[in-house]
């Protein structure tokens, strides 16, 4: 498949990155990027085509992601609009719908829309993927290759389920960090090196979510098997239960989620 990359920020970067090393051929893969270090940096580290216009870009390719800032869509769009004909319009814009993708690329109708995460620039992302009922299933397949370049990728049956998508794994890695530093300072006040901190507070998360991972059991399996009655785990459990930190994740997460919701009525009002 031939594909165009419309903007070549982090994301851009880490899946033609990924593409490269499943074997795609770089000659098959182009970004459009304004600046020129950043087009710099495409070519040294990929090999790819990468150009300043949509101009010298022609033709887009099978398959063109829009690969530029939310704020930046509504122009990205006007610039592809009159070349991009039997092509698939692949966004990975957080909170752009396609009904206004589709109503600035001037009623084209073969979308996708995505929402990849932070960890795809180490290759262990996980995107949620959703196509328009005009995307056929050779294209559809089309999306979900390109985005298994750098991770996982689960489709849903409706646009909506994006913003809880977002609200999970989108944003799910600042839930993760967030968790990781208060590991790290609880270590810290009790007497480990900044070194020893992170080294403990990486890998523990690291290690769990890997036996999460290949363990046939839910999770809430494996953290009772970690839970002695009377030991130093129920103890630091009860001290979460008791300042309802479950809750508290729950309720952040359905704030993210309404969040997802009005940054969509926003970008969609020009």
């Amino acid at each position: 498949m031939n594909t165009t990359f419309i903007g070549g920020g982090n994301m851009a970067q880490a899946i033609a990155g990924g593409l490269i090393k499943k074997g795609f051929d770089a000659a098959s893969i182009c970004a459009v990027e304004p600046l020129a270090a950043a087009r710099e940096r495409l070519v040294a580290q990929f090999g790819v085509r990468v150009v300043g216009s949509v101009a010298d870009a022609l033709p887009l390719g099978d398959l063109v992601v829009m690969a530029v800032k939310p704020q930046q869509m509504h122009e990205a769009a006007e610039s592809i609009k009159a070349h991009i004909a039997g092509s698939l319009v692949l966004s990975i814009a957080a909170g752009t719908r396609l009904g206004d993708l589709q109503r600035w690329l001037g009623g084209h109708a073969l979308l996708a829309r995505c929402m990849p995460n932070t960890p795809a620039l180490v290759g262990e992302g996980i995107t949620g993927l959703y196509c328009s009922e005009a995307v056929s299933p050779s294209q559809r397949r089309m999306a979900v290759e390109l985005l298994q370049a750098v991770g996982q990728v689960i489709e849903v049956d409706s646009e909506a389920l994006l913003d809880p998508v977002t609200a999970v794994s989108g944003s799910g890695p600042a839930y993760v960090f967030l968790f990781i530093e208060a590991l790290q300072r609880a270590a810290k006040e009790l007497g480990l090196s900044s070194q020893q901190a992170r080294a403990l507070a990486i890998q523990t998360f690291t290690g769990a979510a890997r036996l999460a991972a290949e363990s046939s059991d839910e999770v809430g399996v494996l953290r009772e098997r970690v839970t002695s009655k009377g030991g130093t785990t129920e103890r630091a459990l009860t001290s979460m239960r008791d300042d309802k930190v479950v809750e508290s994740i729950v309720r952040a997460i359905h704030a993210a989620n309404a969040r997802a919701g009005e940054l969509g009525d926003q970008l969609g009002k020009d």
